[in-house]
């Protein structure tokens, strides 16, 4: 049964029965993962589980792409650990606020399409990283906290119930969907292991174990912290990061709804919704978050195209905060363990391994990078911005080696010298190269009709060009410049001196 209705000036035909089903499966799986980052972080699973109600609920509404899920998502949380350490949790709400403020800010100045300087090689060495931070926390649940407040490693039976468990968990998941995609694999292994625990009475780590769950409404909260230009010094670089990771998952996430949908979302009313999650999950109590890839997949499997179901995944979400924390406390930690190994093995990018062989050095190094980055320093923001640097400068080195000169006489004297590659502040010493000022002709010409002059570097290199054959009573002219590149040297002819031929029969670009 189709309808057509109106959600907050949004018209779009919905298909209840998909809506309902896929709100449904896309709560059971954001629930561990929401629990599971959360324990990870050291917070309370309930900080976890407000997370997902509230920026599922505010993005869903509000959201630049229907169909999208964002909720309590790890990598935003991972670059806050160390935070949460030092400072404790109040500090965590309040750079959840700020970095809320900062993603609206990209949003309203119309800063999301930026997302798109991001070269894959960076995308696969921050998934992987990501993917390596996620399965490595997983390992420290293998550890216990003893009475006097040590850490050991668990052993012998706890040991093997916990590995035993787990794999069945990892099992169920891998195998389950190859029977059927009906359930969430995730949802069914950890019933399925959570009745095996109780039914056979299995003494095993669960939830409770780690954090107790109230199960009450969240309720309005200003960070108890020093509002202070030092407090500001140390949640602000926290807040940016924050901010970064979650529009750069966000808006890749909405790239690739697009893509499979054949629809256009838009990235800058995506970055304000996420903003706004964000901003509530710091005034009520949630470790904020950012879109989540698998569970926006589920959610257009499950046949989802519309803003209802992320609605009805978060009011879920809330029903199982109030009604259902004694089942949640209950939950087997092995079972959390187990699907996060999963989640961390279908985050790893293994693509980028096979073509490995097939990709330019440059890329390889920076992927690997950009991975070391993020898993030594958990610091995903400025893994990529190291990577998107890196990249960018390969770029300018590729691009320099490419400026070449083609040189001949005509039959009046002047010495021709035709460009090819861009002039810009990585070719400019090569570009100068090429030029023989003491042996040229009187009259020589510099001809751009296969280059073109990009920056203030290029301007500085042709005046100072110019300036060696003047030394020598020689003059310079340039010929078949671009509008762009008339336009460019227009402004800037108080700082320099060059003498532009006049071509009116040659245009690469056109007057506008």
């Amino acid at each position: 049964m189709k309808n057509t209705i109106s959600l907050f000036d949004f018209s779009k035909k919905i298909n209840y029965k998909n809506e309902l089903l896929a709100g449904f499966t896309v709560a059971m799986t954001m629930i561990p993962e929401s629990l599971s980052f959360a324990i990870l972080a050291g917070l309370s699973p309930l900080t976890g589980l407000y997370a997902a109600f509230m920026m599922g609920l505010v993005t869903a509404v509000l959201g630049g792409r229907p169909g999208m899920v964002s909720g309590g998502a790890g990598a935003t949380i991972v670059v806050l650990i160390a935070l949460i350490q030092s400072h404790g949790i109040e500090y965590l709400f309040a750079t959840v606020t700020l970095a809320g403020i900062l993603q609206m800010m990209v949003g309203i100045f119309k800063l999301g399409k930026f997302v798109r300087l991001i070269p894959q090689p960076v995308m696969y060495g921050f998934l992987n990283g990501l993917a390596i931070i996620i399965f490595m926390a997983q390992v420290e649940q293998f550890k216990i906290t003893d009475s006097s407040g040590v850490v050991n490693w668990l052993q012998g039976m706890p040991l093997y119930i916990m590995a035993g468990l787990t794999a069945l968990t990892i099992a169920i998941v891998y195998f389950f969907p190859k029977i059927t995609k009906v359930v969430p694999a995730s949802l069914v292994a950890i019933i399925i292991v959570f009745v095996v625990v109780l039914g056979f009475n299995i003494p095993t780590k669960t939830v409770v174990d780690i954090a107790h769950i109230s199960g009450n409404l969240p309720s309005f909260h200003i960070p108890q912290i020093p509002f202070s230009l030092e407090t500001l010094q140390i949640i602000f670089p926290y807040a940016l990061i924050m901010a970064g990771v979650g529009l750069i998952e966000s808006l890749l996430t909405l790239s690739m709804v697009d893509e499979i949908t054949n629809t256009k979302g838009s990235a800058n009313k995506e970055s304000v919704a996420q903003g706004l999650a964000n901003i509530t999950n710091g005034f009520f109590g949630g470790m904020g978050g950012c879109a989540m890839v698998a569970q926006t997949l589920v959610n257009l499997n499950a046949g989802s195209r519309a803003r209802l179901s992320g609605i009805i995944a978060s009011l879920l979400i809330l029903i199982i905060i109030l009604c259902g924390a004694p089942v949640i406390e209950k939950i087997p930690m092995a079972a959390l363990v187990g699907v996060m190994m999963m989640v961390a093995i279908s985050t790893f990018q293994w693509v980028s391994i096979r073509i490995v062989n097939k990709m330019p050095k440059s890329d390889i190094f920076v992927g690997v990078t950009v991975a070391l980055i993020t898993v030594v320093l958990h610091n995903l923001a400025l893994a990529v911005l190291i990577g998107v640097i890196i990249s960018a400068l390969v770029f300018a080195w590729d691009n320099a080696k490419r400026i070449r000169a083609r040189k001949h006489v005509d039959e009046n004297g002047v010495k021709c010298y035709e460009i090819y590659g861009p002039l810009f502040f990585g070719s400019v010493t090569a570009f100068t190269d090429k030029f023989d000022p003491m042996n040229d002709p009187d009259q020589v010409v510099v001809d751009f009709k296969e280059s073109r002059i990009v920056d203030m570097s290029a301007i500085d290199a042709l005046d100072k060009l110019s300036k060696r054959y003047k030394l020598y009573h020689k003059t310079l002219h340039l010929r078949h410049l671009s509008e762009d590149c008339r336009k460019i040297l227009k402004n800037a002819e108080a700082v320099v001196e060059i003498d532009i031929q006049e071509d009116p029969t040659y245009k690469v670009m056109p007057e506008k």
